[in-house]
């Protein structure tokens, strides 16, 4: 089952898909797909997924409300899993793990604005989306239902602004941030990063969430 909404998202007027269970199959993407999800909270072993949020920078957005009884969402799975298919997340890490705990994929390639935004503005330690999304883009963006209950049946018109709003700048972003990168000569680190966030996450899943291995102890 599928509902089109018209919302007022960033103050702007976008068209917003909600999808119950998976995408459907008659959706296509054009080149890079910005991702995120929203859960009951941020635990790996306590929180369930409950939504994933897909835009391909085109001024929609595709929102997918999953049944947690069995997460059987294959078209949702096959755009997370296509290697053709640029990821675009804002702290990648901890929706891959999501994805692989809960979906039992492997979303990659991958692109991670959070990372990008600590390899380039060293300048300052404000890395979240709001403050990222303020400085480079000059936009302001509401977080007010960041923390709301996402397992509910019905999700309410300001929690699907807010969600479509986080993958609505993940483009732009990267452009900004891309130009950022190729300027103080860390195009190669960053690949390096965003290839390892399956291990990372990987590695979170199974107990190491909290604990270097890199370090000395």
């Amino acid at each position: 089952m599928t509902r089109k909404l018209s919302l007022t998202v960033d103050g702007k007027n976008i068209t917003v898909h909600l999808h119950k269970g998976d995408l459907p199959a008659n959706v296509s993407f054009n080149g890079a797909v910005a991702v995120d999800s929203e859960t009951m909270g941020l635990s790996l072993i306590r929180d369930p997924l409950c939504l994933v949020q897909i835009s391909d920078g085109q001024g929609e957005a595709h929102l997918v409300q999953l049944d947690r009884g069995s997460y059987d969402a294959p078209n949702l799975k096959r755009v997370l899993s296509d290697p053709d298919v640029l990821k675009l997340f804002h702290f990648a890490r901890f929706d891959v793990a999501m994805f692989m705990r809960d979906l039992s994929v492997i979303a990659a390639p991958i692109y991670c604005t959070k990372i990008a935004s600590k390899l380039v503005r060293t300048y300052t330690d404000r890395h979240g989306l709001k403050d990222l999304t303020k400085e480079v883009l000059g936009r302001d963006i509401s977080k007010d239902q960041q923390s709301s209950d996402w397992g509910a049946p019905e999700l309410s018109d300001a929690q699907l602004a807010y969600a479509a709003s986080d993958v609505l700048h993940l483009h732009a972003l990267k452009e900004r941030l891309d130009t950022m990168l190729v300027r103080e000569g860390r195009v190669e680190v960053a690949q390096s990063c965003f290839d390892f966030l399956p291990t990372r996450a990987a590695l979170d899943l199974a107990g190491w969430e909290d604990t270097d291995i890199f370090a000395h102890s």
